[in-house]
């Protein structure tokens, strides 16, 4: 998958002395035409094209796979890749649904080749600052995460018919293992994201990367509840399938953690259109890709107005972070250490297992309980139907 998150992670990669981009597979012809000729202008050889990935992956110069597919193909890619005995570096969220999630972390374990996923926040110097500072105790207790993502470049996806697919394109090879329906437009490349066969929306889409960060600051995996409310309020007629708007509340030892995310307004809380919010009772530690800042709570004292701690202006992010996390990924390979990754397989399924949890609840329409040392729902079959892959005829899960 070489449009879109896929050239971005190339791109990055290509930075690092030693790295060289010796094949490109997409379904689209197109797409392979545009990498060959964006390889060719960064002074490098053009490197080989394939309709199918699995015709790359019998190629001995390979040593590593981006898999950056559209969600409904990263469990089949990674485990393909992992058994040809290539390294991988997971687009996230790494899977569509739970049990591809464990599928997934089994086969990393199984071949034993070092896996990065692609939520590279986790590779930012000004969010390891922010989580030391979460998690020196200064917030006082916090009993509250808010989770959030305001996407007001989202504009309504326009209803179009179904149609032939583009020349050039394999549509039967990028439906995969998902349902088979006609080509239309408005499910192809980017918008895939926004129909329930491929993806999850943007609480998965968006929601990994701010939960990531949340969780790992607060020292939690799994959550005992979670409950979740949205749908498409803002643009009800047009021809997306997951909410627009949304609103998911998870129950953790000790504390709540709360989703939410709009489309087509930037107004999020504090301010900002994405972004973490740690709150506690001293103050409120607030995090996004700009920066970290510190908000004191105030108390009384006679007539005098006190801060309970120190307020910290906005520490600016002033690094590329991807280009950090790709750089960690090659530097674990060389070093054959996934112990040095920053977001190894393991880390990256609590993300994509909390973001369905999410979307689960928010498709029963009620609270369910989470068994996470059973990766099950407490009675409800519904609820854990829906954490299981259900692949079309020609395709197989791969064994966990």
């Amino acid at each position: 998958g070489a449009k879109g998150m896929g050239w971005s992670d190339m791109q990055s990669l290509l930075k690092i002395q030693g790295v060289n981009c010796v094949a490109v597979a997409d379904v689209d012809a197109s797409v392979l035409a545009r990498r060959t000729a964006d390889v060719v202008a960064l002074g490098r050889k053009a490197p080989r094209t394939y309709g199918d990935y699995r015709r790359m992956l019998e190629s001995s110069d390979v040593d590593t796979v981006i898999v950056a597919t559209p969600d409904h193909w990263h469990c089949l890619a990674m485990v393909d890749s992992l058994a040809a005995g290539k390294h991988v570096y997971v687009e996230k969220p790494i899977a569509r649904t739970i049990q591809e999630c464990q599928v997934m972390q089994a086969a990393a374990k199984r071949y034993g080749k070092i896996v990065q996923v692609g939520q590279w926040q986790r590779s930012g110097p000004h969010y390891a600052r922010a989580i030391d500072y979460v998690r020196s105790g200064k917030l006082g207790q916090i009993r509250l995460v808010k989770t959030w993502a305001y996407q007001g470049w989202m504009k309504p996806v326009p209803v179009v018919p179904d149609g032939p697919a583009p020349a050039g394109v394999n549509y039967d090879m990028w439906i995969g293992p998902a349902p088979s329906r006609p080509f239309n437009r408005n499910r192809f490349h980017f918008n895939f994201r926004w129909f329930w066969d491929y993806a999850g929306g943007l609480m998965t889409d968006w929601g990994v990367h701010e939960i990531d960060i949340a969780l790992y600051a607060m020292n939690a995996t799994a959550p005992k509840s979670v409950i979740a409310s949205g749908g498409k309020f803002a643009y009800p007629d047009d021809a997306s399938e997951t909410p627009d708007t949304m609103q998911a509340v998870f129950e953790y030892d000790g504390f709540n953690m709360l989703w939410e995310h709009a489309t087509g307004i930037d107004g999020g809380p504090y301010g900002k259109p994405e972004g973490i919010a740690f709150i506690g009772n001293n103050g409120t530690l607030v995090v996004n890709r700009g920066g970290w800042e510190v908000i004191p709570e105030t108390y009384s004292e006679g007539d005098l107005r006190k801060y309970r701690l120190e307020a910290i202006p906005v520490q600016q992010n002033s690094q590329n972070n991807l280009d950090l996390h790709t750089r960690n990924f090659v530097e674990a390979i060389r070093n054959n250490d996934a112990s040095i990754l920053r977001c190894g397989i393991d880390t990256g399924s609590v993300a994509a297992i909390n973001a369905s949890l999410g979307n689960i609840a928010l498709k029963t329409g009620r609270k369910l309980f989470w068994d996470a040392s059973a990766n099950q729902f407490r009675g409800d079959a519904q609820a854990n139907e829906l954490t299981r892959a259900t692949y079309r005829a020609g395709y197989q899960l791969p064994r966990a």
